[in-house]
């Protein structure tokens, strides 16, 4: 029969069946119109198919059935994927799927803390009797460096002082398990031993107060910066200078003593360098014994000398990053080239506390901020008080920073961000544990 004739012979099947008969009908077409296909497919071609799919979206399919859930949360490429999108860093090799379902939950909530700005919680540190300029970060320990002639170790989960030491004023700290390095508004930088307090070395010869310092244990050697123009090369153990670096025009504000990652014609991998930089110029140095050190290059973003960069310098041996009133430089340190500009334009003069591989960390006189490199954009803001204000950046920093190359659900814990306050108190920034 043609197909008109087929449909008025069921409607009049229909017409003469009872309920039972229509129950049984209704059953029947329902089977016969719906194909289960992620269960009637191969795995492979389910998993094709479900790759085409937004995270929320398989979230929700997950609830269709049983056999849907196991089959959506067996998809580990999926879950990757979507991890990855979110900022999230991925070890390949774990293949277990339900676990990588479990790490995209987490991270959604994580990143709906921070688009919510409640990823964060404060905490104050109290103890110093006049102003704190020097702050330095290391494994869930800060140090803080002030006016009061002391320095204190404190213990950031617990918000005890771990040591105490009298020093001279601090401008500039770092420190290890075993001593302390100090520059100081004095014009000297001196070692301490935490355990006895003691002064072990003291290194004389700035002109000028000190404002950044750096050491390596490795090489034996410390170097600084001052308000003199200059940076010095130390030997760490024996105290005497090495070396004198000139060739700035303003004060050098930050030194950074790292091994570098990259071959160029000027520096192998392994090798160590030197950074410096003032008000306008960020110049490197190679690292050794020798008397006339020769500057291997100087960076600006200005010819002219129009535009300041901000005291803030990172350098992990690959790239360095510094910020500017135009915004973040960041420069290849095998070719010196920049390698882009990063503006905000709905926010002008964001400082620099950290930059990683997926996220930047910033901030301005109100704000704290996370931005999302691969966008550029600003995906989280913090309030912040009123913070003592410095020039030459050191009365605040980045806490713990490995998040910066991607979360991954233990990293967003410990220290933010830390900074000096009028009242000489410590103003801390943590993240908040998991909800």
């Amino acid at each position: 029969m043609p197909w008109k004739q087929k449909n008025e012979t069921l409607d009049h099947l229909i017409s003469l069946s009872g309920a039972v008969q229509l129950r049984h009908l209704s059953n029947n077409l329902e089977t016969l119109l719906k194909r289960d296909f992620l269960r009637l497919l191969p795995l492979e071609l389910s998993f094709y198919l479900l790759k085409w799919l937004d995270p929320q979206t398989l979230l929700t399919c997950c609830l269709v059935s049983k056999q849907w859930n196991k089959v959506i949360s067996a998809c580990t490429e999926v879950w990757q994927t979507a991890c990855k999108n979110l900022g999230w860093q991925i070890d390949d090799s774990v293949q277990d799927a339900l676990h990588w379902k479990k790490v995209y939950l987490k991270a959604i909530l994580r990143m709906k803390q921070l688009e919510d700005h409640e990823a964060f919680e404060t905490s104050s540190l109290i103890g110093h009797s006049a102003r704190v300029y020097a702050l330095y970060y290391k494994d869930g320990l800060l140090c803080t460096g002030s006016d009061d002639l002391s320095a204190k170790l404190w213990d950031v989960s617990t918000g005890q002082c771990v040591y105490g030491i009298q020093t001279h004023t601090c401008a500039a700290v770092k420190f290890d398990e075993q001593k302390l390095v100090t520059g100081s508004f004095d014009n000297t930088v001196a070692c301490w031993e935490w355990s006895s307090g003691a002064r072990t070395q003291h290194f004389r010869g700035h002109t000028g107060a000190v404002f950044s310092v750096d050491y390596n244990d490795e090489l034996d050697i410390l170097v600084s910066g001052s308000a003199d123009f200059t940076v010095k090369v130390w030997a760490l153990s024996a105290g005497t200078c090495l070396n004198t670096l000139t060739g700035h025009t303003e004060w050098v504000t930050k030194v950074v003593l790292q091994k570098c990652k990259v071959k160029s014609l000027l520096h192998s991998p392994g090798d160590y360098i030197l950074l410096s930089a003032d008000k306008y110029e960020i110049k490197i140095w190679p690292i050794g014994r020798e008397i006339n050190c020769k500057c291997l290059k100087t960076l600006s973003v200005s010819e002219d000398r129009s535009i300041c960069l901000q005291p803030r310098l990172h350098f992990d041996g690959k790239y360095i990053v510094c910020s500017s009133a135009l915004g973040l430089y960041q420069w290849d340190f095998a070719s010196y080239d920049i390698l882009r500009v990063i503006k905000t334009p709905e926010i002008a003069n964001l400082a620099l506390l950290g930059f990683g591989d997926i996220f930047a960390l910033l901030f301005d006189n109100r704000y704290l901020y996370i931005m999302d490199l691969r966008t550029e954009s600003l995906i989280s803001r913090w309030p912040l008080p009123e913070y003592r204000k410095s020039k030459r950046g050191s009365s605040f920093l980045a806490g713990e920073v490995s998040w910066l190359n991607g979360l991954d659900g233990h990293n967003d814990t410990g220290l933010v961000f830390a900074t000096s306050m009028p009242d000489h108190s410590i103003h801390l920034v943590l993240w908040k544990e998991h909800g």
